[in-house]
């Protein structure tokens, strides 16, 4: 039997209507929660969250952040571990590698340094004592990083990943999170992207491949059942 392939589709959608036809159908089963979660919040630094303040900054749900406390608190109540990841680099830039060669300017990513402004967490974030926190230096949460031990360490069977950008450091961590044998879940409301077509593509991506990318009441519902 001969087995043809289709070709590239192109049916006039915009991402958002794809990723809203992809969630009210789905596909494939769901990878689901297994036992434990940890809360993964990826760069909830000025750089990224301070629109009045900086134009590398972004914004696409305004409860984002409000979200994102909700389910540390309750993942924290629970005895589960939040984490809070951001970039920063030195002041050569020389640690941004590769990635940090594409442009340079004030706004360039290498150019958000250790202790600045664009490097602070954003004030609205809850963040406890007892939170991991930890600068990286590429988009995965877990290069290079004390992550995937610290995971190891509580035990964690589920990551939840919340943040930005949606189609870099959060698609980047949950696709890291799946290949070490996590299972990953995206909270849609939790997450923000410059563009809505970067967004909504990169939700759609990681919903049909990567992750479960669920409403950010999901998340609560399950939390608040431990």
């Amino acid at each position: 039997m001969t087995i043809v392939g289709s070709r590239m589709l192109s049916d006039g959608r915009t991402a958002r209507q794809i990723f809203e036809d992809v969630i009210a159908n789905p596909a494939r089963a769901k990878f689901g929660f297994g036992s434990k979660l940890a809360i993964v919040n990826v760069d909830f630094q000025r750089a990224y969250t301070d629109i009045h303040a900086f134009k590398t900054a972004y914004e696409t749900d305004p409860r984002q952040i409000d979200y994102v406390n909700t389910i540390s608190r309750l993942a924290r109540a629970r005895g589960m571990p939040v984490i809070w990841s951001r970039v920063g680099y030195a002041d050569d830039g020389s640690d941004a590698g590769v990635w940090g060669t594409r442009t340079d300017t004030p706004d360039s990513l290498q150019n958000i340094g250790y202790g600045s402004e664009r490097h602070a967490y954003d004030p609205r974030c809850e963040i406890d004592p007892g939170d991991l926190q930890f600068t990286k230096r590429m988009p995965s949460a877990f290069f290079e990083t004390p992550l995937a031990s610290y995971l190891v360490w509580h035990k964690i069977d589920t990551v939840v990943v919340t943040g930005g950008s949606t189609s870099g450091c959060v698609r980047a961590t949950a696709v890291e999170a799946l290949s070490h044998g996590y299972r990953a879940i995206v909270p849609i409301e939790t997450c923000a992207d410059k563009h809505e077509s970067y967004h909504f593509a990169n939700l759609t991506d990681l919903q049909l491949k990567y992750a479960d990318v669920e409403p950010v009441q999901v998340v609560i519902d399950w939390l608040e059942s431990r």
